[in-house]
């Protein structure tokens, strides 16, 4: 999973996505602990789906750009007035409004408008799609269960991007 090949590989499919001062300011929210920055779960949601589809023969790109951009909002949850199943339902829009600022495909438009399904009721067009949203749950179980850091996947996302 973590070979050079695959890093390089992840790197070209981002282009400077990853370097760009909108996409950076996620490194100043946290995502699910204290631990763990919107940008780092971003960019390991983004590499997971890589992993998965670039195995299963897919769209691996889109998956890694859609999976990059996929909680691109700048605003703390905490303390807000908003209930969770709101937010839950509500950020994904607000993510791929912020998201629109680049290039994207349809296939990378959907993954981040729909990667909140099933609690947003819209089904998926892509199998990309899907493969995000599980990726996004599977980053976000590691990282509340602060399993993340000793399978050394924050250790090994910080060499890939140079953050977390």
């Amino acid at each position: 999973m973590w070979r050079e090949k695959n890093r390089a590989l992840f790197l070209d499919c981002l282009g400077e996505l990853e370097k760009d001062p909108f996409v950076c300011q996620l490194q100043q929210y946290h995502q699910h602990t204290a631990a763990t920055t919107r940008y780092g779960h971003c960019v390991c949601v983004a590499y997971l789906s890589f992993t998965m589809c670039r195995w299963m023969g897919l769209d691996y790109t889109a998956a890694a750009r859609g999976g990059l951009l996929h909680d691109l909002y700048l605003s703390q949850w905490e303390g807000s007035d908003d209930g969770a199943l709101s937010r839950w339902r509500t950020h994904p829009q607000a993510a791929l409004e912020n998201a629109r600022r680049f290039p994207l495909s349809a296939k990378e438009e959907d993954i981040i408008v729909k990667h909140m399904f099933p609690v947003t009721l819209a089904l998926p067009r892509y199998c990309e799609s899907y493969i995000v949203s599980i990726a996004d749950k599977l980053a976000a179980v590691l990282e509340k269960t602060h399993l993340a850091r000793p399978l050394g996947i924050h250790r090994n996302l910080r060499a890939l991007v140079g953050a977390s």
